[in-house]
């Protein structure tokens, strides 16, 4: 697995105009993706994803090796949407209303595979935070389990435990939906 984004946020620090710009032209879908399963709209999770870009400019942190810098990213983006369902659950104002897929049209893709991919999507949010965090982190991100240990908190038989729940309650969704697994 490559350095994560750890050597661009060094030359960034080091004053590397250019290195801010690749962080964010890099992790800046994956990181809009994951703020959606929390918030569930896709114009706040473009604001949780601005939001975070904005505290990593503003704190300038010095991380230790041993953490990756895209945990870190993802961490702050966690700590901003779970701000903002705490604020929105104090003043309980409706959503915009506006949601959008994530899945962006892709010109090279037909229109039965959008949709599939639309099903997937839409199938992992009935899921628990807890299963959508290591599902996301080992699929979309290809974390290792020792890193999503690091990135969660919780112990490898907790992460595998967890895993193997949330596979088996995605695939009970999906197979509802008229999805199998030989079709992804």
């Amino acid at each position: 697995m490559t350095d994560n984004g750890a050597s661009s946020y060094h030359r960034y620090l080091q004053g590397d105009p250019n290195a801010l710009e690749e962080l964010v032209r890099t992790y800046s879908d994956g990181l809009t993706q994951y703020a959606y399963l929390y918030v569930r709209d896709y114009f706040t999770a473009e604001d949780v994803m601005e939001e975070s870009f904005a505290a990593l400019i503003v704190k300038r942190k010095q991380l230790p090796d041993t953490l990756h810098f895209k945990a870190y990213l993802y961490k702050i983006a966690k700590n901003k949407c779970l701000d903002y369902l705490r604020s929105k659950k104090r003043t309980e104002l409706p959503l915009s209303g506006y949601t959008e897929s994530l899945v962006h049209a892709d010109t090279e893709r037909n229109i039965a595979d959008r949709m599939r991919d639309r099903k997937v999507f839409q199938s992992l949010q009935k899921l628990s935070q807890d299963y959508r965090d290591v599902l996301y982190f080992a699929y979309f991100d290809g974390y290792k389990i020792s890193e999503i240990c690091r990135m969660t908190g919780k112990s490898r038989k907790k992460v595998y435990n967890l895993l193997a729940r949330a596979k088996s309650a995605l695939k009970e969704i999906l197979l509802k939906e008229g999805i199998g697994y030989e079709d992804l």
